[in-house]
């Protein structure tokens, strides 16, 4: 008698899309089977359409991208995991996946014979019935089709596929070299008193991160809300060095945290990262990879974006060596440092906000405890939105993770995962990424958008046996607001077709203008009676320290929007004239450093070996996107700063930006867009003013 037993397919929580990913149940054995079975069912389907086909419609390559979103949702999965809860195992079937799922997307970007049936549906006879969202779908998959090698001939398509395989590698390589580097340094303190200045919270993390580690004293790692309070607020001078040097040439040939300085070196990985790319742009017969990477953005050509950023750094240098020169001599005078350095630049100028303004970064962060600013964010939503937002049951990946949804008048619009704090094994930064993006289904039912939203705050630290809440800095409540927009724009959406559904097809430099424009709620006094509670008194925060943060609000400004060009130009000169067979990175970098920066690193730093954004996270040639975007954002915001001086109506202002802007997705131009909620094309003057900078000469567009 046989025993009946079951089908490991059918069993893999990786391959059940009834609804949420089972967090609880995916273990590192059931990546492989699902990824490659996924790849299988794709790969069929491919075959099918390459058939001839008499008349292609719509319908006709609906399978596709069926197939192509179950893969796409498992791999997410995966990568989400890798990033937020890496352990060796995991990380070993994700890099002996990643190369599969890579060649068979650049299979299907090669794909003549798929190729030419979206050509012959946008040349057929249902062209013109088609939705002008379809429409744009199939110019965006022509688009693709053709910066995906579909063009080339097959000697050229065999060494384009290799490219693509051998950028992925490496970039995965460079990020888990920044994530190894991150997680393994580790600086003991034993005596407190050499931490004086450093606020009461962030000793007790520090003390809890060495017990958890079996020592006694203080611990600190290069996790940023470890770290950077030591820069900001450590009256030790050498202490603060130590950290900075740590952090600013980790992963990097000048690293210290190692004795094997070539174990997480990614000085190789950037060459080789370049060199592909501009190999790929020339297979193309693309002059860069910057313009290859433009096709697909708002912007003309890598000489139009370095025009926007050299503008913008003529406009603000003024006000950068105003900001330098007060520092220094602030430090000199009052802190007896006569050579400011890099690790004194956070500390000095904190002390000068002090001083100035009255108040401390440390003061407004006890205003700012955690579940009270996650409550003022949804306030702020539902009220400007009229959605509701409510805890709401998930598997999770973490015991720190919560799951929450969206509701519209009783339905449901869209649901997130919120994952804030800090830990060994989750990856650097802030994000929003998706985990499912809205859809027709068959029958006509929707299928609703789900979001990963992810920030790398300091955990609830516990005290004398008691769990206090985790306190926010200002800057952290502007991060969270942020990346809550990215999830807005996920997540109310109202289109219904995938490729254009959400972020999805929206240009890169126009994808953080909801995320920004988000950020200005967290300046708003009414916004901030909302979100805070100070964390022993529970009083809201009081007009006078809100005042004193309003006037300190561009602090600093010139130089932080500096800093901001500095990266942006070495991001794009790397991907436009630069050669990486012939020239040193390190070299351009100094070079735009002294063309364009008020404070000039040590020669130690090498902030280009942890540069995730453009070496592993998709900003290749696009980190410019954020001031790019910041003037879309500022002027966006501007129609509601106009709406209350008019006694506009606020509500409808946030429902026509929600109608013109985040629910559209990429269904059509950015600029398109935009112009819908303003009524005219974007200006740089909103941005300026925000920042204390005033205009001088012509206004600036964010447009040709």
């Amino acid at each position: 008698m046989t025993t009946a037993t079951s089908n490991p397919l059918l069993d893999n929580p990786l391959l059940d899309f009834g609804d949420l990913p089972r967090f609880d149940a995916i273990k590192p054995e059931h990546v492989t089977p699902a990824i490659e079975g996924l790849i299988a069912e794709a790969k069929a389907i491919v075959t099918q359409l390459e058939a001839p086909i008499e008349n292609v419609t719509w319908d006709t390559l609906a399978p596709l991208d069926d197939a192509s979103e179950k893969l796409g949702r498992a791999w997410g999965v995966i990568g989400h995991l890798n990033h937020v809860m890496d352990t060796p195992e995991l990380r070993a079937v994700y890099n002996e996946n990643q190369p599969k799922v890579v060649e068979f997307s650049t299979s299907i970007g090669q794909n003549e014979a798929l190729f030419a049936k979206y050509k012959a549906l946008r040349d057929g006879p249902t062209w013109e019935s088609l939705s002008p969202t379809r429409k744009r779908i199939v110019e965006n998959a022509l688009r693709d089709f053709r910066l995906g090698g579909a063009e080339l001939p097959e000697d050229k398509k065999a060494r384009f596929a290799e490219i693509q395989e051998q950028q992925s590698q490496l970039s995965t390589r460079f990020s888990e070299n920044v994530l190894d580097a991150t997680n393994d340094y580790k600086l003991l303190v034993e005596n407190e008193a050499d931490l004086a200045g450093l606020p009461d919270d962030a000793k007790q993390a520090a003390k809890a991160t060495a017990e958890r580690d079996g020592k006694t004293g203080y611990q600190f790692t290069l996790h940023f809300p470890s770290y950077f309070p030591v820069l900001q607020f450590c009256d030790n001078r050498s202490l603060r060095e130590t950290l900075y040097r740590a952090s600013a040439t980790k992963a990097s040939d000048t690293g210290v945290m190692f004795s094997d300085l070539a174990k997480w070196d990614n000085s190789s990985n950037i060459v080789n990262l370049l060199k592909l790319r501009n190999e790929e742009a020339k297979l193309l017969d693309y002059g860069s990879f910057a313009d290859v990477s433009l096709v697909a953005k708002m912007a003309q050509s890598p000489q139009h974006v370095i025009e926007f950023l050299e503008d913008l750094a003529r406009r603000a240098r003024p006000f950068a060596e105003q900001d330098l020169q007060e520092l220094r001599s602030f430090a000199r005078e009052q802190l007896g440092i006569d050579d400011l350095q890099s690790w004194d630049v956070a500390y000095a100028s904190e002390k000068l906000r002090e001083q100035r303004y009255a108040f401390s970064a440390q003061e407004v962060k006890e205003f700012f405890p955690e579940p009270k600013v996650v409550e003022g964010l949804f306030g702020v939503i539902q009220n400007l939105f009229g959605v509701q937002i409510k805890p709401d049951n998930a598997p999770v990946w973490h015991p720190d993770v919560r799951f929450f949804r969206i509701e519209r008048d009783g339905q449901l619009v869209g649901q997130f995962y919120l994952d804030l704090y800090a830990r060994p094994g989750k990856a650097q930064g802030a994000w929003m990424d998706d985990a499912r993006g809205r859809r027709v289904l068959g029958g006509g039912t929707v299928q609703t958008p789900v979001a990963y939203l992810v920030c790398n705050f300091t955990p609830p630290a516990t005290v004398d046996g008691k769990l206090q809440p985790s306190l926010f800095t200002h800057d952290e409540v502007t991060t969270l607001f942020h990346e809550f927009g990215h999830g807005l724009h996920h997540m109310l959406t109202e289109v219904e077709e995938l490729p254009v559904s959400g972020i999805s097809g929206v240009e890169w430099d126009a994808v953080e203008l909801p995320s920004q424009f988000m950020e200005n709620f967290c300046w708003e006094w009414d916004k901030l009676q909302q979100m805070t509670a100070h964390v022993k008194t529970g009083e809201p925060l009081p007009r006078a320290l809100y005042d004193k943060m309003l006037a300190a609000k561009n602090f600093q400004s010139g130089m932080q929007t500096l800093r901001q060009v500095e990266f942006s130009l070495i991001d794009m000169h790397l991907h436009y004239d630069f050669d990486p067979h012939s020239q040193q990175v390190q070299e351009l970098v100094n070079e735009v450093r002294r063309n364009f920066a008020v404070i000039t690193p040590p020669d130690f730093n090498r902030f280009q070996h942890s540069f995730s954004h453009i070496f592993a996270g998709g900003y290749a040639a696009g980190y410019y996107s954020y001031k790019w975007a910041e003037v879309l954002s500022a002027d966006a915001y501007a129609a509601f700063e106009e709406a209350s001086s008019d006694g506009g109506d606020l509500l409808e202002t946030g429902r026509r930006f929600q109608r013109e802007i985040l629910s559209v997705g990429g269904s059509r131009p950015a600029l398109e867009s935009f112009k819908a909620f303003r009524g005219r094309e974007p200006s740089i003057d909103a941005l300026l003013r925000h920042s204390g900078m005033s205009v001088d000469g012509a206004t600036a567009g964010a447009h040709a």
